[in-house]
């Protein structure tokens, strides 16, 4: 059989949070008893006026949708206030990451990552024949601007910075972002699929609207609660765009995510609901679960389960029925960070329970 590109051959693979149906088989539990706690999805699910407009949007399911999803583009420039020029659209975040970085990444090229961080990053720079360069974030997790710039070299390309970032749940400064941004002719790729949830953090969408070298990317999967309708966008410099096009699958987006996320963002209500139930939830676990708790502007919250391993945690939560996320595969990150989807209350309490017994069983197994 023919092998696929030297560079794919090197890719490690993408590890995925536990599925629902996955946990219920391996340990004999009810499915509809689980709680999935792992991928950072939205806990209130779909806006109900998205969810009919998926109904009707079927009616017409073997008509192809716009090729560049014009009047969802539309919608989310006049939302966020940015020239129509400057909105692209894609299959997930990941869809929007994959179009950029295969219109300006070349092998031989380099991209800048900052650790820890989206796993993705790295793939997709793989893919492209490029190598990815990492640097360590400082010990509370905030962006390093000095390290990052050490790493900066004629071949770099792309720096991604995420904010809220994953999985730690902390935001990064735009006075850190503005000063990688003036310093570097690299692409400085802004991952914001978080920022929603934040309580008083600046979105970097002014400086995109200042620098020609940043982009800033959004999902719909989070605080909207479209995930499983994959809907990325994101806002590249307006001189970038007719690039973006060229290489952009066509039809990336369905007829029926396009009608979805268009209610969505009709529906203003429910979104409000989704960020300030999290907010909430966020601030209720954060003082009631038994382990260290870093502080987050996520949907997640990141808890070191010192003195115990993270396999060992999430394995006895999913044991009872929830679903975490072990870190240990995110790069540099080891084996005692956990990442904790904010629930919904009774979710929650139930995960303080959980995690309150494991502690308590582990601190008698040392004593006895």
């Amino acid at each position: 059989m023919i092998k696929a590109r030297r560079s794919v051959r090197e890719i490690k693979e993408y590890v995925a949070g536990k599925n629902v149906e996955e946990v219920a088989a391996s340990y004999g539990i009810d499915e509809r008893s689980i709680v999935k706690l792992a991928s950072n999805e939205n806990c209130l699910g779909p806006s109900p006026m998205a969810v009919e407009a998926i109904r009707e949007a079927a009616r017409d399911a073997h008509v192809y949708p716009s090729v560049d999803a014009i009047e969802l583009r539309q919608a989310i420039a006049d939302r966020y206030s940015m020239p129509l020029g400057t909105v692209v659209c894609g299959a997930g975040m990941d869809g929007v990451l994959e179009t950029l970085l295969r219109a300006y990444l070349e092998s031989g090229d380099e991209t800048i990552i900052p650790l820890p961080a989206f796993s993705y990053y790295e793939i997709v720079t793989r893919f492209c024949g490029a190598t990815p360069v990492f640097c360590e974030r400082r010990s509370d997790f905030s962006l390093d601007v000095d390290a990052v710039l050490e790493k900066v070299t004629g071949k770099t390309k792309f720096i991604f910075i995420t904010s809220p970032n994953n999985p730690t749940g902390n935001i990064t400064s735009i006075e850190d972002i503005r000063a990688v941004a003036e310093a570097v002719e690299a692409i400085v790729f802004v991952d914001e699929a978080y920022i929603d949830f934040a309580e008083d953090a600046k979105s970097a969408l002014d400086l995109a609207r200042e620098f020609d070298n940043v982009v800033v990317g959004r999902t719909m999967s989070k605080a909207w609660g479209l995930a499983g309708m994959r809907i990325g966008f994101g806002f590249i410099p307006e001189p970038a765009f007719k690039e973006y096009m060229k290489v952009a699958t066509p039809f990336a987006l369905s007829r029926i995510s396009i009608a979805a996320a268009l209610a969505a963002l009709g529906d203003e209500d429910h979104y409000r609901r989704s960020v300030s139930t999290v907010r909430g939830e966020r601030r209720f676990l954060t003082g009631h679960l038994p382990f260290k708790i870093f502080p987050s502007d996520a949907n997640f919250l990141l808890m070191d389960t010192s003195p115990l391993t993270s396999g060992h945690v999430v394995s006895e939560c999913m044991k009872r029925g929830i679903i975490l996320r072990d870190c240990a595969s995110f790069r540099g990150m080891g084996d005692r960070y956990v990442r904790i989807t904010i629930g919904t209350h009774d979710q929650n309490l139930r995960l303080i329970d959980a995690l309150k017994a494991i502690r308590e069983t582990a601190v008698r197994g040392t004593e006895e």
